[in-house]
């Protein structure tokens, strides 16, 4: 059986024991997805059955999140003092820069999400995707005054030598893999080290709010199962809570109203878990694993 010689199996049951900081034994933390694309070409989640380009009625939905739902979910943020990640397409600089600017303030961690999601690094050849992390890197640090730590693949997709590539860029963490609820150590072919970040797909907020179309009360319901059963959970081993929010999505108001009920949710226990970002969980593992 073809194995990708990344990590090697290991029971979560049978590691070494470890603790957050603080000796908290569950990390939290909300990522953003900050995604900009361009007009009528590329790829770009649709709201309603895709038209012949320019499709405006679906590029109209995605461009929605960065005029209007971002500036609803970062209220709600705001109002729960709940710190974030901003996974961050570096077209967001050019199309709509006061996004960028907002995190910033906030102090938010920016993780590097390629150029736009109308593109996958699947697509490129080793050449086209090491120039397009380079290229990305360097945008991020210019913007921000410190290059980013972590990576996103837009699409969540990879090549067979995107953790190579990432690890000779400089970066420390990759949040692609979601194989685990710790993070791993991944290996590489330099001497780079990569560790991953854990992204929850089964809760992110595009397979079951768009894919699945289950109700924002559900979903709700949902995340507060998750986030109080990995609570009982982490008694016995170290988890990471993660939410993964698209403003096209959770900024409309219907769907906002029952987040604000998880961010409550979160908030009340912030005593009791570390409320942190992805760096901060890729630093600490780099000590444990």
């Amino acid at each position: 059986m073809r194995d990708h010689g990344r990590y090697a199996y290991s029971a979560i049951a049978q590691r070494p024991a470890w603790d957050w900081p603080g000796g908290k034994r569950l990390a939290v933390f909300i990522a953003v997805n900050l995604e900009a694309f361009p007009f009528a070409e590329g790829m770009g989640i649709p709201l309603v059955n895709p038209l012949p380009e320019p499709d405006v009625q679906n590029y109209g939905f995605r461009d929605w999140g960065n005029r209007v739902g971002v500036w609803n979910l970062l209220d709600s943020l705001d109002e729960y003092a709940l710190p974030a990640a901003a996974l961050m397409n570096t077209a967001i600089y050019d199309l709509c820069p006061p996004v960028a600017e907002a995190f910033r303030a906030r102090g938010d961690e920016v993780v590097g999400h390629g150029r736009t999601n109308a593109e996958r690094q699947c697509d490129m050849d080793e050449a086209t995707e090491r120039a397009m992390i380079a290229a990305c890197r360097a945008r991020i640090a210019a913007e921000e005054g410190v290059a980013p730590r972590g990576w996103m693949g837009p699409w969540v997709a990879e090549t067979h030598v995107t953790p190579d590539l990432l690890a000779e860029a400089g970066f420390d963490y990759v949040m692609d893999w979601t194989h685990d609820d710790q993070p791993t150590r991944l290996v590489t072919r330099g001497a780079g080290s990569l560790v991953t970040v854990p992204y929850s797909k089964p809760t992110n907020d595009i397979p079951i709010l768009h894919a699945a179309k289950w109700p924002p009360a559900d979903w709700a319901d949902a995340l507060i199962d998750q986030f109080e059963e990995q609570r009982r959970l982490s008694k016995k081993w170290p988890l990471t809570f993660n939410l993964s929010l698209h403003p096209f999505l959770v900024g409309h108001a219907f769907r906002l109203k029952h987040l604000r009920r998880v961010f409550a949710h979160i908030a009340a226990a912030q005593e009791e878990v570390w409320l942190c970002r992805p760096g901060d969980i890729a630093r600490h593992a780099a000590t444990v694993v």
